[in-house]
């Protein structure tokens, strides 16, 4: 028997034991499990993979995607740079155990996220004729946390400028009262990676000025429960091309699976 899991604190409203105990079910993956282990603490991770030796492969979440980083052996290219893992393949050799890191919530994300950029015209001044430039070049990141870090990731590998927003001053981040209409004009992509929203606490939702929003932002929220926050409830009023977590959660999830079949 295989065993795969889910580690973070708490996972009351996880999505990845339904995703892949749906997806051995309607395969016919035989041998194979999915299980929660919801830790208090990260210094409990080696106290799990010895009460579970089966264990194959986990998925991390909040808010271990970066306290888990001492506890592994080697990251991809990608996790390393990112600073962040989401997966973890584990082979065993002889009597040790291989954890390798991976970030697989960047490729859910940038997969995701790619379709959305629009081009925009732009007319010549020498010619009559227009060229097709990007409109979405400048980003608000909301939230530093270790979600953030997959998202800013992409960003930089596509090319898109962006400014970190929190809520106490940090070095290198504005704070949410530093958002201004002019900054809104031209960070046409507002992407949310904060649990605010989530439920059961869905009344939440960065904040920042929707009526400066309209037809040229795209808002991007990692949390796809509910599948419409207020964020993007607010940003869709305004006309505002809207987009939630859950294909991305998808996506990352079935790039989970292809590591740990390697």
């Amino acid at each position: 028997m295989k065993t795969f899991g889910l580690i973070g604190f708490p996972l009351s409203h996880s999505f990845s034991k339904k995703h892949f105990t749906e997806k051995f079910e309607k395969e016919h993956i035989l041998e194979c499990g999915y299980e929660l282990f919801p830790i208090d603490s990260i210094s409990l991770f080696p106290a799990l993979l010895e009460q579970h030796p089966s264990l194959c492969g986990l998925n991390v979440t909040i808010p271990y995607k970066v306290e888990v980083l001492p506890f592994l052996t080697e990251m991809d290219d990608a996790a390393a740079k990112i600073g962040a893992v989401n997966c973890i393949d584990i082979k065993t050799q002889g009597q040790n155990k291989i954890l390798k890191g991976y970030n697989t919530d960047a490729f859910g994300f940038e997969e995701s996220l790619k379709p959305l950029l629009k081009l925009s015209k732009v007319s010549t001044l020498s010619t009559l004729s227009t060229l097709s430039m990007p409109q979405h070049t400048k980003a608000l990141v909301f939230g530093n946390g270790g979600a953030s870090k997959a998202v800013k990731y992409v960003l930089r590998k596509l090319n898109i400028d962006f400014l970190s927003v929190v809520r106490t001053k940090q070095e290198g981040a504005i704070l949410y009262s530093e958002i201004t209409n002019e900054l809104l004009k031209t960070h046409t992509i507002l992407i949310n990676t904060t649990p605010l929203g989530m439920t059961p606490n869905t009344e939440g939702y960065p904040e920042l000025n929707y009526d400066a929003i309209g037809p040229d932002h795209l808002a991007y929220d990692l949390v796809y429960n509910p599948l419409e926050t207020t964020f993007l409830k607010q940003a869709a009023k305004q006309g505002a091309v809207t987009k939630n977590g859950l294909e991305m959660l998808h996506l990352q999830a079935e790039q989970a699976w292809t590591i740990w079949n390697k």
